[in-house]
């Protein structure tokens, strides 16, 4: 009855970024705790290129007294001689700046790296919150390969661009400014050539990545649907098999891996093509440039290794324009990643608990549904003006078809889903009175679905009760009759379980999850076929321990084999979202009506037809 699960749904177009300066904006929040290091960043940052920018110059001037001294010669100037002593200075001021700048660019990188690495420590933590406060609704709706790819990629994305675009940029500007005053320095007429060339260099950036940024975007977005669609065939890879469905989930993969395709080859290479269109139109201003160099240097006006130096600034002059061009496509693949991670970030999440929500303490377990209706689509009611009432220690199970709303009433008991009308009571407190926390903690569940983490299985027992000793746990083992076959395996309780514990059989996680049932010791149960995929003999074993759990206890036991539920004190039939029928065992018997008809057809076919 809850919405298809999230793996399952694929295809989702490809959408631009919907406000890229507001990503931005909450992208700039996460820097602004290290105010201090991104200023120390942008002040190396400058100080760096400063020294680098005026290198050339001094390399000029190197050249210009090499120039001087081999003319001087040439011509038969009396005493001309290379000024080697000259040359030597100047050959040590280089040394000089080329050292400072070096020493600059690591402390920047430095100080950037931790900066980087602490916003998206900050990053991922916020994630981690938003993903705990994120309801039921969301997990059951949305794919999960797409929200591990917006947890790890995405993330990723940003990181690497804060780590390299942020200094590049600042670098890229005082490089552009510093070197147009140092061109200018040297022969504004060369710097206007050099000039005349950034609009048509400019052109190509801006249309070039106006394209890519549509790309990226859907670069990320099927990235995420193709780990979808992995974690999904990973996980259920036994029945792709059983089913012989391995064709038509490499037909699906290929579907996603083509997309992704192409929209990364076109990304990658709309992006790609920045630096050489810009450096062909850096080529062509290079030989105009040493075209009218030569020319004045032929007249007088400029000296050699002026040229040699304005060449190097002119090239210099291109490359801030092309590294912007490239920061631009890193930025729209940050945005564009950013913007997804926002996405999961203002997801609604869980109503948080009433300002005056108390603690429920010591519940003694009686509950009560008045006139619940509730659906996942409030359109299309699930449950439809549903009352149960269950009085401490009472065993009420829930039977009925698939699809009928058992689940469902779980699903509202835990405040997994709130309900539409009506209100629960537990101990005639309602529960949205109560904290979630406290209202959780007073039930135990046994799943159908067995979850277990990696770890050791004394971890997944223990994850029923924090603070329990080996001594409870084991206990518990003992009770849920697992510590047999856990002494066993050769590490015991210290074996390591993978991942869904898939090194044991599926009995034997199920016995672990009703070790951990027992360990938690709850005041109300919830057990949804607890037994169904364990062996007869065992299933007996549990049935005992479950009988001395349920002790006491209210329990609620969603049934699909009736026969497990012969003793509850109380029968509920569900059917279309309504109790069509409740009573005891033998009273629903009788009344020969829809209870009567499931027993019949699971344990005595015809017969029953015949009897009726």
């Amino acid at each position: 009855m809850r919405p298809g699960p999230g793996p399952g749904r694929m295809g989702m177009p490809t959408q631009r970024a919907k406000d890229f300066r507001g990503t931005v904006r909450r992208l700039l929040r996460y820097l602004q705790p290290h105010g201090i290091a991104m200023t120390m960043v942008f002040g190396f940052a400058i100080i760096s290129t400063v020294f680098s920018i005026v290198a050339p110059r001094v390399l000029g001037n190197a050249t210009t007294i090499l120039f001087q001294g081999v003319m001087d010669k040439a011509r038969g100037v009396p005493g001309a001689a290379i000024d080697f002593a000259a040359l030597g200075r100047v050959l040590a001021v280089l040394v000089g700046l080329y050292a400072a700048s070096t020493l600059f660019v690591y402390l920047q990188q430095y100080i950037m790296a931790g900066v980087t690495q602490r916003v998206v420590y900050a990053f991922r933590q916020d994630i981690n919150l938003k993903l705990a406060r994120l309801p039921l609704r969301y997990y059951d709706s949305t794919p999960h390969g797409d929200t591990l790819s917006r947890v790890t990629n995405d993330v990723d994305t940003v990181s690497q661009t804060l780590q390299q675009g942020v200094t590049q940029l600042v670098t890229s500007a005082v490089t552009l400014v510093g070197v147009l005053v140092m061109m200018l320095r040297i022969s504004p007429f060369m710097t206007l050539i050099t000039i005349a060339m950034l609009p048509l260099s400019a052109l190509i950036s801006v249309l070039v990545v106006a394209r890519s940024h549509r790309f990226f975007a859907g670069q990320q977005q099927w990235l995420g649907l193709l780990n979808g669609h992995v974690e999904e065939m990973y996980s259920g890879h036994a029945v792709v098999k059983a089913y012989s469905l391995e064709d038509e989930s490499m037909q699906k993969f290929s579907e996603l891996n083509d997309k992704l395709y192409e929209h990364s080859w076109k990304a990658q290479f709309v992006s790609g093509i920045v630096m050489p269109l810009v450096g062909f139109v850096g080529n062509l201003g290079y030989v105009a440039i040493s075209v009218a160099g030569g020319l004045l240097a032929l007249r007088g006006r400029l000296a050699i290794g002026d040229i040699q130096a304005f060449i190097q600034y002119s090239r210099s002059f291109t490359m801030p324009i092309t590294q912007a061009a490239n920061i631009l496509n890193m930025l729209q693949a940050a945005v564009a990643a950013a913007e997804r991670v926002f996405e999961l970030l203002d997801q609604p999440e869980e109503p948080a608990d009433k300002a005056d929500a108390h603690v429920l303490a010591k519940p003694a377990g009686h509950v009560e549904f008045r006139n619940v209706t509730f659906g996942y689509d409030p359109a299309a009611p699930v449950l439809k003006n549903v009352s149960i009432e269950a009085r401490p220690g009472q065993t009420i199970a829930i039977v009925g078809p698939t699809g009928a709303g058992k689940t469902t009433l779980v699903n509202l008991l835990m405040r997994f889903y709130d309900v539409q009308e009506g209100e629960i009571t537990i101990d005639g407190k309602n529960i949205v009175e109560v904290t979630r926390g406290s209202l959780r903690r007073a039930f135990g569940m046994v799943l159908q679905d067995t979850w277990l983490f990696h770890g050791t299985i004394r971890e997944n027992i223990a994850y029923g009760r924090e603070g329990a000793s080996e001594a409870e746990i084991v206990a518990a083992a003992k009770a849920a009759h697992a510590d047999r076959f856990i002494r066993t395996l050769p590490d015991g309780y210290d074996t390591i379980l993978n991942e869904d514990g898939t090194n044991i059989s599926q009995g034997q996680r199920q016995l672990l999850t009703i070790a951990r049932a027992f360990l938690a010791d709850p005041p109300i149960l919830i057990l949804d076929e607890a037994t169904s995929s364990v062996d007869t003999r065992t299933e007996l074993l549990i049935q005992r321990a479950m009988a001395e759990l349920m002790a006491g206890r209210t329990s609620f036991v969603i049934a699909h084999r009736l026969s497990t539920i012969h003793g509850a004190d109380w029968i509920l039939v569900v059917n279309h979202g309504q109790i069509v029928e409740q009573g005891t065992h033998a009273q629903l018997l009788k009344q020969n009506g829809f209870y009567a008809d499931l027993y019949y057809s699971q344990f005595a076919g015809d017969t029953h037809s015949q009897v009726r």
